[in-house]
């Protein structure tokens, strides 16, 4: 596996990726880079698209016309692992840190789930999608998660494909060890779901406990705050079935 270099500046690109490839970048990355980072005509720059791996470039063009010419693959692509996280969506500030450390903890789908309790009626998926660059672009992630439409609990629940176990994390069970729980499943395609701070009403609950394929877990005796749970739950579901092995 090749080492991640973080001295590099980073940038995530849409765009087709390969070698002696001149990519344009747009006013926003161009500024980063020529002056807030003060880099040259020569200097080196790391960029990925989330599909064709990472590759090391060099500034061209000057700042009127500023480009990155690639010269070498610095890294393959690899898929993300088949971890899906489920949440109720938060207030701004809140929302932009867990969804950030969703993508670090590995998540290849962010999906917002309206419950009864949930306090936010409306989610802003660019601004969504822009936190998810970042932690990329900071963390040296090569795949970027999919971010789908928010939808209600009962439409997501219908859709969802049963051989993927659902990881139901509810203040509510009992209290338990949450490893051991976890290492009883065989190891395949994972969902998280964390709800709102409320919590999940009566006949939330039910419907997801008459769901095939899930697992009720408690995250310790203490309750958590929605963003805390997110990262708590990922934490432990990365550490048992995940790729932290």
């Amino acid at each position: 596996m090749a080492r991640t270099d973080f001295r590099t500046p980073r940038l995530f690109v849409d765009t087709a990726l390969g070698l002696g490839a001149a990519v344009a970048i747009d006013k926003p990355q161009a500024n980063y880079l020529l002056n807030v980072l003060r880099l040259r005509d020569g200097d080196a720059v790391l960029v990925f698209n989330g599909r064709d791996g990472e590759w090391r470039s060099t500034i061209a063009g000057g700042k009127r016309h500023a480009t990155l010419a690639l010269t070498e693959q610095t890294r393959p692509q690899i898929p993300a692992p088949d971890l899906h996280y489920l949440f109720a969506p938060l207030k701004h500030a809140r929302l932009d840190y867990m969804v950030q450390k969703a993508v670090e903890m590995g998540v290849s789908r962010l999906a917002p789930v309206v419950t009864r309790h949930t306090q936010v009626a409306r989610v802003n998926l660019d601004r969504m999608r822009a936190n998810v660059v970042e932690a990329a672009e900071q963390c040296g992630i090569l795949a970027l998660p999919d971010i789908v439409e928010p939808a209600s609990l009962d439409k997501a629940l219908a859709a969802r494909d049963p051989a993927r176990l659902l990881i139901f994390c509810d203040e509510e069970a009992e209290l338990q060890d949450p490893a051991a729980a976890l290492a009883a499943h065989p190891k395949g395609p994972l969902a998280v779901l964390v709800g709102p701070e409320g919590g999940f009403a009566e006949d939330e609950r039910t419907a997801l406990l008459r769901q095939p394929n899930v697992l009720r877990i408690a995250l310790g005796p203490r309750i958590l705050r929605a963003d805390t749970a997110a990262v708590a739950a990922l934490t432990m579901v990365q550490a048992v079935l995940g790729d932290w092995h």
